[in-house]
Order: C-alpha cells, then structure tokens, then sequence
C-alpha cells in the first residue's frame, strides 16, 4: 500500500515515547507529525533535568532508538550508569531527534490545547465506525499567541503527565488559599546547584513522600549542612510512608534514596522534622512575604514559612480530549481497559511492569491512543519499556487495519 493511503499520524509530545511513536512510524511508512510545546524536544524531561534516574542507560535506550542512530552511525549510550534527565536528552533523546526522517515531522513549540472530532461532539455517532471516518481536528497554538488547526486520522498522545502536578491541599484539591499563592508554591524538584541561594537559610514546608519529595528531603538536608539556617518542615500523609523501594531493591540509586529519606523523617538531621500523618489544612500570607502554614494532626498548626514546596505527585492533562469518546477510570484517571488490567494485576514494582495487550490500549474513540506514563493515570510504576511496548502494539493494530 502506498505512503498516501496510510493514515496520517499526530503524536503529541516529543518526550521518550513520543519519538519512539516517531521512530515507529518512519519505520512503517506513515506520515506523521510530532507537536512539542516546548522550543527542543523533550521539554518535560529537560525541566528535571538535574535530576538522576533510578534506572540505567540499559533501560532507557530501546532496541528501535539504537537502531536507528546507529544506522546513521551514531551509537546510543549503554551499561549501568543511571544518567541525569540533561544526559538523557542531550545523548539519546536529541540526536534521535536529529535524524533526519525524524526532523522532518517535528512541529517543536506547538501546544495541542484541544482534540476534536470534525463535524461532531462528543455524544455524537456512539460506537458507530462514521466517527472513525472523520478526521482529528487538532487545536494549535504557540508562544506568539497564534492558533490554527491540523487534522489528522490517528492520534497518539504521549504528553505524560510532568506539567500537571496534583494540589498541595488535603483530598486532593487546593487548600484555601493555595491557589491565590500561585507560583509561590514551588512544584518541582529545586536545582540546588544553581539556585541554591533561594533556599539556603530558608523556612521551607515540603509536601509528599515519593520519590521526588524523598530526593528534595535528601538534598535539602545536605543543602543545611552548608547553610544551618535551613530548616525543612516535612509533611507525610501516612505516619509510615511506603518509600517506594522493595526489599533487595536491583536499582542501587532507588535504594540509597529510600534509605536516606527514612533516616531524615526518623530524625537524622536537626534541619528535617517530619511530620507524620499531617496534611496541609490552610495557607495565607505572613508579614515580610512569608506564608502562614495550618495543619492538621502532626503539630505546629500555626508555621510561618518561606518557601512551599509541593511534590505530591501528577497527572496527565485529560482536557486535551474532553470532546472524544475515551473511558477513564474513575480510580486512576487512566484509560480504562488498561486501568482494570493494571489493578487486576496488583501492585508491583515498576521493574515487574510489562504491557498488558493491545486491546488495553484502545478506546472508544476510534483511533485515538493514550501512550507512556499519562496511559497509567494516577498509577505510579510505569517503565519506559512499557512505553516501547505499547508503542509496538499500536503500531501493531494500525497495520492489521491497513490489510
């Protein structure tokens, strides 16, 4: 079958599966696009760029990735170093990017902001193939303010789920006045190598207890070794947080970060007081910018701090599509069919992860598919060699629809 018949693929998001979807497609012969709201490739990852990977090089780099850089006599790194998000980018990420058949399709600083169905509405056409015989409609934007559409007749949404971090507040939604603090409330894991002097000697409430708050645990308390000033409040929802690292752990840096972040909420350094079983109640501004922080249950309902810091998780931005026909978990927020798999399964350590099928990957809305770590909603043990699996299967479906 010709190039022309196939369908036209838009993938949104040039992270790690989004150019693994990219890669797939070059491969098959479909024409496709990939819309990157930031100005490079990758820009989530980029964003925690100094920050380091549990897993290493081996697991991070696909079979489909090293193959075509080294078809274009390039080679992929490998072995048992875990590498910095940077490091990912800028030796695996950026020159598959730069491939040229890859290049090609590149749309770098283009929001989707919305995914429609052209001529209908959401509870238009239910289970009837016409959906299926209308194109995408794809709402574009850029940073100039400028909007258009593209269509197409496939889309992959592989944006994840980094840009959509979950309230500091207690049940999940923002505590009264959180939202009025706006960007005073920091929601990423802080470069302290280069912006150490905006928390050194600083009053800091820290939210959460995975990983990303364990690693900001972590490096604050060393931070206060060079600055005593520094103090971390800690808050932990659970009295004994499961920090997310199985006995015998096989990922040494995963290891040592979980034993770090036990001994600092068991009282290893006289800057880190945790406070176990406590949520965030209230917020309101203080005297001299600073923030007065209520409690419940873990004392110390009155703090007065000065600097938020929430790390309590994320997902992905479910608007994009709120005009297609795809059935959400109601628990996890993911794709349902593959939602069910994944609690029948149990939980598990993300190392045990494989794809379930591909019949999880399918939605109601014909031609539309949730990759990557946005595809796990709320579950939090997704593998970047799911990502590639599921990506194999997609690609899988669209050829058996081809034939």
């Amino acid at each position: 079958m010709s190039t022309a018949a196939k369908p036209r693929i838009a993938i949104l998001g040039a992270g790690p599966i989004g150019l693994e979807a990219a890669l797939a497609a070059v491969r098959e012969g479909y024409p496709f696009a990939v819309y990157e709201a930031s100005p490079g490739v990758a820009g989530h990852v980029r964003a925690w760029g100094h920050v380091r990977l549990f897993t290493p090089w081996s697991l991070n780099a696909s079979p489909r990735m090293r193959t075509a850089l080294a078809a274009a006599g390039r080679e992929a790194p490998d072995g048992d170093d875990c590498p910095t998000g940077a490091e990912l980018v800028a030796r695996l990420l950026q020159p598959a990017a730069e491939l040229p058949q890859v290049a090609a399709g590149l749309r770098l600083a283009t929001r989707v902001l919305a995914v429609g169905r052209e001529g209908l509405l959401k509870h238009e056409e239910i289970g009837s193939a016409e959906r299926g015989r209308r194109p995408f409609r794809l709402l574009l934007g850029d940073a100039q303010g400028r909007e258009w559409v593209e269509r197409a007749d496939v889309v992959v949404d592989a944006t994840g789920s980094f840009g959509q971090p979950n309230s500091l507040g207690d049940a999940g939604i923002p505590a009264p006045g959180e939202r009025g603090l706006g960007a005073a409330v920091a929601r990423a894991i802080p470069d302290l190598a280069r912006d150490a002097a905006a928390w050194a000697g600083r009053t800091i409430l820290l939210a959460g207890a995975g990983h990303s708050a364990q690693t900001a645990a972590r490096d604050l308390g060393e931070l206060a070794r060079e600055a005593p000033e520094t103090r971390v409040v800690w808050t932990l929802r659970r009295a004994e947080p499961d920090w997310g690292s199985p006995a015998g752990d096989p990922l040494p840096e995963r290891a040592r970060l979980a034993a770090a972040a036990a001994e600092l909420a068991g009282g290893a350094s006289p800057a880190v007081a945790a406070r176990r079983g406590a949520v965030v109640e209230a917020l309101a501004p203080a005297a001299e910018g600073r923030i007065l922080v209520r409690l419940r249950n873990g004392g110390g309902q009155g703090l007065v701090v000065d600097r938020l810091l929430s790390l309590t998780g994320s997902v992905g931005d479910h608007t994009l599509y709120r005009q297609l026909q795809v059935h959400e978990c109601y628990a996890t927020c993911g794709p349902i069919n593959l939602s069910a798999a994944l609690l029948g399964a149990g939980a598990g350590d993300c190392l045990a992860q494989t794809s379930h099928g591909a019949a999880t990957l399918v939605n109601p809305e014909p031609g539309f598919f949730i990759l990557g770590a946005k595809s796990y909603g709320r579950n939090n043990t997704f593998l970047m060699r799911v990502g590639w699996q599921q990506v194999d299967e997609v690609f899988g479906l669209l050829g058996e629809r081809q034939n």
